[in-house]
């Protein structure tokens, strides 16, 4: 079980929320920030956090997320956590 994943902060999506979109390995997911948050979200931006069940818990740096990511993937933990954002995007995504 991952208790937490590293992603990047690249754009606030609801700042009246404290959502933003955070970049996992390349996989976009929209975040809660209100954990993490210590001014203006747009500061968020380019932040790495560490992420779990939808919710940015703690702000890490960028050597501390491709450690922790590098770990995960050795582990096998990043892969299908990965694999379960992607099916969750595409279940939302409208059918064709």
């Amino acid at each position: 079980m991952c208790l937490g994943i590293p992603g990047q902060i690249v754009e606030i999506t609801d700042a009246s929320r404290t959502m933003a979109l955070a970049d996992v390995s390349g996989v976009r997911r929209e975040v809660n920030v209100a954990c993490v948050l210590d001014g203006p979200p747009e500061a968020l931006v380019g932040s790495w956090v560490l992420i779990h069940v939808g919710f940015a818990m703690a702000r890490i740096d960028e050597t501390e997320a491709a450690k922790t990511l590098e770990a995960l993937h050795d582990l096998g933990e990043a892969q299908e956590t990965l694999r379960q954002m992607a099916e969750g995007d595409a279940a939302l995504e409208p059918q064709r």
